[in-house]
């Protein structure tokens, strides 16, 4: 990264004090508007040389919902229809077997961005820059909907530490012995969302201490950019309003993190996801860099 930095640095520094100067530096301004990967932006670009532009923007991904669903299961693979047969005994409350989950982008980044023009009069450019913005860049959490599930899960694993702890369910009252018994031989109630790596035991996602169930995803909030691109005039007699096309990657850190509340990363530290969620790990893994693809309009200023 520091390489990276260095050599952007220099790159500026270079180009900054060019003397081949058939365009002068900040001869023009242009303001565009961007739309494609990157969600929807603006930035603005001026020259540095003839064959040098910086541009700065901003741009963000709109939020929309994304839906995914979760198994409620036992810690050790017990029948979940026999722990909530147990728990509507104790209660009189009913589990769902299913929870729903939705999530959120939460992408924003300001960029800055140097385009280079290898060619004489050919409008394809070479660009370096990078992009900074949120490191968390999504999040899911259970739809209000399922509140009463996770709640009563939450109470079921209460009544399950007191009894393998031999207190009361609450004050003096405890539940008799074939209760107690058939309450520890189920064990916990939460998700089951895979094995642990380090471990191979599974990974039971239990609501936390508010009775609810999330996911965060993170990457780095600094990422270098290296693309290519293409432009020109959107009239051929019309030099203000330009059309833009660019392809590039941008390095985020890897393969995102995606964490639950209570600390566990889906990608690293858990195999064999199953289901909907198992297809959005998958998806994280394979994404080690963003691909950004962008299409501009553009307006000159002067």
């Amino acid at each position: 990264m520091k390489k990276f930095i260095l050599l952007f640095a220099t790159l500026i520094a270079a180009f900054s004090t060019t003397t081949a100067q058939k365009v002068k530096a900040f001869e023009h301004l242009d303001i565009g508007v961007t739309l494609g990967t990157t969600g929807v932006g603006i930035d603005v670009a001026t020259p540095i040389s003839e064959q040098f532009r910086v541009r700065a923007g901003f741009s963000f991904v709109p939020e929309f919902d994304v839906k995914m669903n979760f198994g409620m299961n036992g810690e050790n693979g017990s029948d979940f229809n026999s722990m909530a047969d147990k728990f509507a005994d104790l209660t009189g409350l009913a589990i769902d077997d299913n929870i729903d989950m939705i999530g959120q982008p939460n992408i924003y980044n300001g960029n800055l961005l140097v385009d280079f023009f290898p060619i004489k009069n050919v409008n394809f450019h070479v660009t370096a820059g990078f992009y900074c913005g949120s490191s968390k860049i999504a999040s899911a959490c259970n739809t209000v909907e399922d509140m009463a599930t996770l709640v009563s899960a939450s109470m079921f694993n209460n009544i399950y530490e007191k009894v393998e702890a031999g207190e009361p369910i609450f004050g003096d009252v405890y539940l008799t012995p074939e209760l107690e018994e058939k309450i520890l031989e189920n064990g916990r109630m939460g998700v089951h969302l895979g094995d642990r790596v380090d471990t191979g035991e599974p990974y039971i996602m239990e609501p936390d201490e508010n009775s609810t169930v999330k996911v965060d995803i993170f990457v780095n909030s600094f990422k270098p950019y290296l693309g290519v691109g293409y432009g020109g005039k959107l009239a051929k007699n019309n030099d203000c309003v330009r059309i833009a096309f660019d392809a590039g990657v941008m390095f985020w850190g890897g393969a995102p993190k995606m964490v639950t509340h209570d600390g566990v990363d889906l990608v690293r530290d858990v195999e064999n996801v199953g289901g909907k969620v198992g297809e959005y790990v998958s998806i994280a893994k394979a994404i080690q860099v963003y691909p950004v693809l962008n299409l501009k309009i553009s307006f000159r200023v002067f």
